[in-house]
């Protein structure tokens, strides 16, 4: 029953979003155009619901030299391949705001798992543990707010795995409230990295 209506809550709150985020949208558009050569989006296959593919849309932050298909955090240098809006989009967390599109499509929930990359198989595999996969990625999610970049993949796993568990209104409404909080203090934000929560401590 949420379910159903949770998706039909999300593409409404999306449609309001791209109406009322149109002069942002018109903004950056023209400061990325302007800070580098290359297409505004950035289209990228990720993995959705029942491991399905779909390619997930972002304001690109990086040069078009960089490597396809390849985390940051395997990039043996991501700081130079960032561009000088694209820092400031992925500080700011608004690299992320075309995935409304994808909202509106049907890929992606408001509140889900982040959809992994096509080739992050053991994050895949730790998410099938948990029926992580099985349930719309999202805009943003529990692990978002409980560590992002920093969590290492069983923890990441897990806590996607706790939202499913008590996936709800409730839990819904939780994670945008701590996802704002998040962005402004820019919390778990780690350029290029994942899991190096559990690396600090060793």
């Amino acid at each position: 029953m949420y379910v159903t209506a949770k998706k039909i809550i999300d593409r409404i709150l999306a449609l309001l979003g791209m109406i009322v985020l149109s002069p942002v949208f018109l903004i950056l558009v023209a400061a990325i155009k302007l800070d580098s050569r290359g297409p505004v989006l950035f289209r990228q296959k990720r993995v959705g619901i029942h491991k399905t593919h779909f390619h997930i849309l972002k304001f690109r932050t990086m040069r078009i030299d960089t490597p396809k298909d390849m985390p940051t955090h395997l990039l043996e240098n991501p700081e130079q391949y960032i561009t000088k809006v694209g820092r400031f989009l992925r500080k700011s967390s608004l690299d992320e705001l075309p995935q409304i599109i994808n909202i509106l499509k049907g890929d992606m929930a408001i509140v889900g798992p982040r959809p992994a990359l096509w080739n992050q198989f053991d994050l895949i595999e730790e998410r099938d543990k948990y029926g992580a996969n099985d349930v719309l990625p999202g805009l943003t999610g529990w692990a978002q707010v409980n560590g992002r970049d920093e969590l290492p993949i069983p923890v990441k796993a897990k806590l996607d795995g706790e939202y499913v568990e008590k996936m709800g209104f409730a839990m819904d409404i939780r994670c945008l409230v701590r996802t704002v909080a998040s962005v402004v203090r820019q919390d778990g934000v780690v350029e290029g990295g994942t899991g190096t929560l559990e690396e600090k401590k060793h």
